[in-house]
């Protein structure tokens, strides 16, 4: 029985245009299968090495079919931190479209950080949204995959 090569699942509802460009450009250069997880249509490239899911819509659906397919030593491309936290429960580790690849180490903070800010907003603080995604945040991206991929070359 040949051993399951590692992964890539993108939870594509949020991932911004230039994450999803540089991960079909990594599929084919590296011939790694990448996943594509939506609950709306998602035009993507034609390639060997990646596809597209569509789920039903509604609420985590798209998180929670991405929960059920990764396994141990898979990517899951997301800046949904629950959804982070639950892949890395599985084994698998997850990567941020701002470049912040999350751990079994940090991932904890993180959720309760953002338990924290759900609370303030929820009692009338206005906490702001995210900035837009700098040059840096994008070049950090790639190179968090370029690392990832460099330990998790599929065996030809």
């Amino acid at each position: 029985m040949s051993e399951r090569a590692p992964q890539i699942w993108v939870d594509a509802d949020a991932c911004p245009k230039y994450a999803r460009e540089t991960l079909c450009r990594a599929a084919d250069r590296t011939h790694i299968h990448i996943t594509f997880v939506a609950n709306t249509y998602l035009r993507l490239p034609p390639s060997a090495y990646t596809q597209f899911v569509q789920v039903e819509k509604g609420f985590d659906i798209a998180d929670n079919e991405i929960v059920k397919r990764a396994q141990d030593g898979d990517l899951v491309i997301t800046s949904d931190i629950p959804l982070a936290s639950e892949v890395i429960d599985k084994g698998a580790l997850a990567l941020a479209p701002r470049g912040e690849m999350f751990t079994k180490t940090n991932i904890k903070s993180r959720l309760n950080m953002r338990d924290f800010m759900d609370t303030m907003r929820a009692s009338g603080v206005d906490t702001g949204g995210s900035p837009p995604i700098s040059q840096t945040e994008q070049r950090e991206f790639a190179n968090e995959l370029d690392r990832w991929l460099a330990k998790n070359k599929p065996k030809n």
